[in-house]
């Protein structure tokens, strides 16, 4: 695989981890408010959660999670069985992780095609988020773009020559 691909992949898992840790920050904002809304009902008063909590993470998570996929790919970090596998010829086995690679690339692209499918309809229906009132449609974004991202890490680790990187 590329040394570029596998670098756009780590740029793009922290992107992902940054959008991740922002949810994090706006949930636990939220839960703080809860409780001091909680002690202050006590008192006679009340204190506001975040407006459009629940609209933020719907939307910011569903991108953020598929941010992810392509540098797990990069590394090699799906799910592998080995039990069977590991007892396989060498040859064999760079056949099937050749085979599974392009499956995978082909299974992302299947993915991506969906979504995007998905993406123009949201636009067309002008969905609008519950409480913020935000478009939905740019949300999918990212993740079409992690889908693709994904399908040529993984296209170009199953087409690699041995000995590659």
């Amino acid at each position: 695989m590329t040394e570029r691909l596998e670098k756009i992949a780590a740029a793009w898992a922290i992107a992902g981890g940054a959008v991740l840790l922002l949810i994090a920050l706006v949930t636990v904002t939220n839960a703080g408010a809860f409780l001091i809304d909680r002690l202050a009902r006590l008192a006679g008063g009340t204190v506001a959660g975040l407006p459009g909590y629940e609209d933020f993470v719907r939307l910011a998570v569903s991108g953020a999670a598929l941010m992810l996929f392509p540098y797990c790919q990069a590394r090699r970090g799906h799910i592998a069985v080995d039990l069977l596998v590991a007892r396989l010829a060498p040859a064999l086995r760079r056949a099937l992780d050749r085979l599974a690679g392009l499956g995978i690339a082909a299974l992302a692209l299947f993915l991506a095609y969906w979504m995007a499918v998905g993406m123009v309809e949201t636009r067309a229906d002008h969905a609008l988020s519950r409480v913020l009132g935000w478009p939905e449609w740019p949300f999918y974004l990212p993740g079409i773009v992690s889908l693709l991202l994904w399908a040529a890490i993984a296209a170009a680790q199953a087409l690699e020559r041995d000995g590659d990187g």
